[in-house]
């Protein structure tokens, strides 16, 4: 395809709301990803340190 003005470029053939959106909603969910992996490792992280102290005190008082 072949733009004449930026403005038409922008408005990609009357296809704009769906390119932009697509656009879009890729760009944020590029950017939430790492935020919940990085929350869900450190929930995993926390359980797991909260499991091995148990089995501490279960070692501790027989």
């Amino acid at each position: 395809m072949n733009w004449h003005s930026a403005s038409e470029f922008f408005a990609m053939g009357g296809y704009a709301l769906y390119v932009w959106g697509s656009f879009g909603v890729c760009a944020v969910a590029l950017c939430v990803e790492p935020l919940l992996l990085r929350q869900r490792h450190t929930q995993i992280v926390r359980t797991l340190r909260r499991q091995a102290a148990a089995e501490q005190m279960e070692m501790d008082n027989p």
